[in-house]
Formats: structure tokens, C-alpha cells, sequence
């Protein structure tokens, strides 16, 4: 019998090295390399695992149209793009604990109340324990099936026998292939059985969902290829101390990306936040300095948020900065205009931003609420309460066009905001009606608005 060749795999990033290396030069990772046995020259594994098929013109290739399963969650279907789609595979990330499997538990209720056949097979729980969950969250549709097995070449098995429209793994990090010596989790299995499942999915019309855990990092476990593989890959994002879950969309492949979904955590399980813009603004304080509402958008949600600021009296030699919900570099960046711009002097205050929610944005037109509240602490005093402020702030002081500005107009006023400050370059052609339009071109004259 041949001797088996052994080769040493980065288990952050999926580099393979002849020889073992304390730090792996791909992603200057320490101690991450494993000895792995090397398949890649079995070529009878490759020619079994492979699709044959001849080429086709378009013509000749039937297609349906937009056919989508529907969950008839809101907020996951708006992410999703409408609805998961037949052939597709969703990678789900997130943090242990965060809601995960609920969320999927509660997602195949709906499916299969529709008629759709889902096969829900989990690595991380045994039968009964996913029989007593399943009661607590009253799921009862005949259509689902559960499974609790990690071996890759029985379930395809399985899934070829039992022809179900949907297949849900819960985690791919359980996965094991007998055909790889290393340990479930490690690069080689993730990647092979991930492999193994996107042919299948692709070839038998199967949507695949995957569930995957996260490093300390908060990136996806496992090698980068793998979310390149796939064709959505979600985050589920939160605190544990918090009852609201942001679903975050980063790839999709048949939607848009940085769509986000917002549900909250009770006794029943996730619910959809109908309204996410109330919720965020439902505890705001009256009569404050160094807050202020700023509609952003995420994907192609407008949301309105509330900006906080303070400013204090430094004790340390070194200002200390922090910033909590947006690009700290940014908060820096800022005041350092405001600095040089405004001639306020803030080498000797600290400085804290915070976006309040538990929710994290990162788009320009936030500077300009920015550069407000901590004007407005630094000052001490107060916002209007009905005045919403936004625009992108130039390195000049120039206060920049944004886009989509009457989407995020039309939400304010929805909630009860009567003015807005928003770039002079938007104002053109911008027609809102209940809603008066206070442009500027610079940090300086937006100031002197709320002054």
C-alpha cells in the first residue's frame, strides 16, 4: 500500500505547506498549521464527485422564472432578496447563542405550513433535544424532518433518498468526511464537505443553508474560500445583553448587499421589527445636549438613529477617544477638521461618540451629526428635538452630496420630523412636502443654524 503523503493546512486561512511552520505566511497566523493527509491526488475521489453535463446555449436552458421560497418573515426575506432560492446556498454566521437556530427553527414552521419538504439535520443536538426545542417554539408542520448525524457521505445519501426541497445544516464545522484524517472543524473538512454539498444543491435543484461559527475575530470559522463558495452569506449581529438581532447581508448573489433585518428576542422566539426607526428612537431623552437624529441607510433602508456625543474636561495627559457604533479613525478624523476648521481647541477634552441601538453604520453621512453633538456638548446645548442633521464632511470643511436623500426625508417625516440639515449640493429638485429644507455647504454654517 502506498504510502500517504501528509502536507501541513493553515487552519485560519487555508494555506497548505510541504513542511511544518510556527507562523504561516499567508496570514501571519502563529501556531495554526495542522498535518493534514493529502487527497488532492485521488483522482478517483475527484471523478466521483464531479458533474457531467454538456454544454448548452442559452436558448436551450429552461428557466422558470424568479422562483423563490418564500418564509414570510419580513425582515429575513428582505434580506435574503425576496426569498431563499432553489439551488442556492446560504452560509448564516454569528456569535454562539445570538439566535441562529432559532431563527431557522422558526423559519422552516413557515415553509413547511406552504407544503415545502425540509430536511433540518443538525450535528450539535440529538433528536430529542431538538424535539423538545421544537415544541417550545410550537413548530408543527409535518413537512419537517430532523436528523441528527455528522457523516457527509450518508447525508448525501439521505438527501438524495428523501428529495426535500430545502436542507438545513446546522453546523458545518460538525460535518465529518471519513475520506479526510483530520478532525471535523479543520480547513480540509469544511472545505471538502462544503464542496460536496454545492454540487449537490447545484445539480438537484436543493437550497442548502449552513450554519457557521465565528472566530474571536468575528469572521466566519474556517477558510475564506469557503464564503466565496456560497452564494449569500448572512451575519447575525447583537448583543446578548440586548433583546434586538441585526441580520446583516454581505454577499448575495441574488439580492442586494449590506441589506440588514431587525428582529427582537422574547419567550417565542425572534420577531420581526416592523418599524426598526421607532424602536431605535423610543427611549431618545428630551431637553439633552449632545443628541441628535440622523437618517442613514442600510441597504435600501432608510433608518433613523440617534447620534450621541459628550465631551469632558480631560485629567490624563493624553485625550482619551472612543467610539461606539461607527469608524473610530472617522471620529478622529473629524475633529481633527473641526480643529483646523473651526478653531476649536480639543487637545485637552475626551471625546465619546455612541450609536445607540446596538447598531453599527459606516457611511459618510454621518459626519455631519458627528461634528453636531460633540459641538453640542462641548457648548452644552440642546439639538431641536424635531431637527434631523446629515451630509458627508469634506477634509476642507465642505459639506458634501449624499445619496438617496428623499428616501431618508420621507422617514423622518414619518416620525414626527419637521426640519432637516442636508447638503446645499441635494437641495436641487428635492421637493418633501411637511418637511423644511435647511441646505449648507459647510460645517461652519450648519453650526450656525442650531446656534
Amino acid at each position: 500500500m502506498a504510502k500517504k503523503k501528509s502536507i501541513f493546512v493553515c487552519q485560519n486561512c487555508g494555506y497548505d505547506s510541504p513542511k511544518w511552520m510556527g507562523k504561516c505566511p499567508e496570514c501571519n497566523q502563529w501556531n495554526t498549521l495542522v498535518e493534514e493527509v493529502d487527497f488532492s491526488k485521488n483522482k478517483e475521489t475527484t471523478r466521483e464527485r464531479g458533474i457531467y453535463s454538456k454544454p448548452k446555449s442559452l436558448a436551450e436552458i429552461t428557466y422558470t422564472g424568479d422562483t423563490r421560497f418564500q418564509t414570510l418573515n419580513e425582515e429575513f426575506d428582505r434580506v435574503l432578496g425576496g426569498g431563499i432560492v432553489p439551488g442556492g446556498m446560504i452560509l448564516l454566521g454569528g456569535d454562539p447563542g445570538i439566535g441562529k437556530s432559532t431563527l431557522l427553527l422558526q423559519t422552516t414552521e413557515t415553509l413547511g405550513n406552504q407544503g415545502y419538504k425540509i430536511l433540518y439535520i443538525s450535528g450539535e443536538e440529538s433528536e430529542q433535544q431538538l424535539k423538545m426545542r421544537g415544541e417550545r417554539m410550537a413548530v408543527k408542520s409535518e413537512n419537517i424532518f430532523f436528523l441528527s448525524e455528522i457523516n457527509i457521505p450518508y447525508l448525501l445519501t439521505v438527501i438524495l433518498e428523501e428529495r426535500p426541497d430545502i436542507v438545513i445544516i446546522d453546523s458545518i464545522q460538525t460535518m465529518y468526511s471519513p475520506d479526510i484524517s483530520s478532525a471535523p472543524g479543520s480547513v480540509s473538512q469544511i472545505r471538502e464537505n462544503t464542496g460536496a454539498l454545492m454540487q449537490l444543491a447545484k445539480k438537484d435543484n436543493i437550497a442548502m443553508v449552513l450554519v457557521g461559527h465565528v472566530t474571536k475575530d468575528g469572521a466566519i470559522a474556517g477558510p475564506r474560500v469557503l464564503e466565496h463558495m456560497v452564494d449569500t452569506v448572512l451575519y447575525f449581529e447583537g448583543e446578548k445583553y440586548h433583546a434586538y438581532r441585526v441580520l446583516r447581508g454581505v454577499k448575495n448573489r441574488f439580492g442586494s448587499t449590506n441589506e440588514i433585518g431587525i428582529f427582537e428576542m422574547t419567550q417565542k422566539g425572534l420577531q420581526s421589527v416592523v418599524n426598526p426607526s421607532e424602536m431605535m428612537l423610543d427611549s431618545r431623552p428630551e431637553n439633552t445636549c449632545g443628541s441628535v437624529v440622523v437618517p442613514c441607510l442600510e441597504g435600501t433602508r432608510p433608518l433613523l438613529i440617534e447620534l450621541q456625543g459628550l465631551v469632558s474636561a480631560s485629567g490624563f495627559g493624553n485625550p482619551r477617544r472612543m467610539a461606539t457604533g461607527m469608524d473610530y479613525n472617522r471620529m478622529v478624523l473629524l475633529m481633527a477638521i473641526m480643529e483646523k476648521r473651526l478653531g476649536i481647541q480639543l487637545q485637552s477634552v475626551d471625546a465619546y461618540i455612541n450609536v445607540v441601538g446596538g447598531i453599527k453604520v459606516d457611511e459618510p453621512a454621518l459626519d455631519l451629526g458627528v461634528i453636531a453633538v460633540l459641538y453640542s456638548s462641548l457648548r452644552d446645548f440642546q439639538i431641536p428635538g424635531d431637527l434631523m442633521i446629515l451630509g458627508e464632511v469634506g477634509l476642507t470643511g465642505e459639506v458634501r452630496n449624499i445619496q438617496h436623500i428623499d428616501k431618508r426625508l420621507i422617514e423622518g417625516k414619518k416620525l414626527g420630523f419637521k426640519r432637516c440639515i442636508i447638503p446645499k449640493g441635494n437641495k436641487k429638485g428635492l421637493n418633501v412636502a411637511g418637511m423644511e429644507i435647511l441646505p449648507v455647504d459647510n460645517i461652519r454654517a450648519a453650526l450656525d443654524i442650531l446656534l
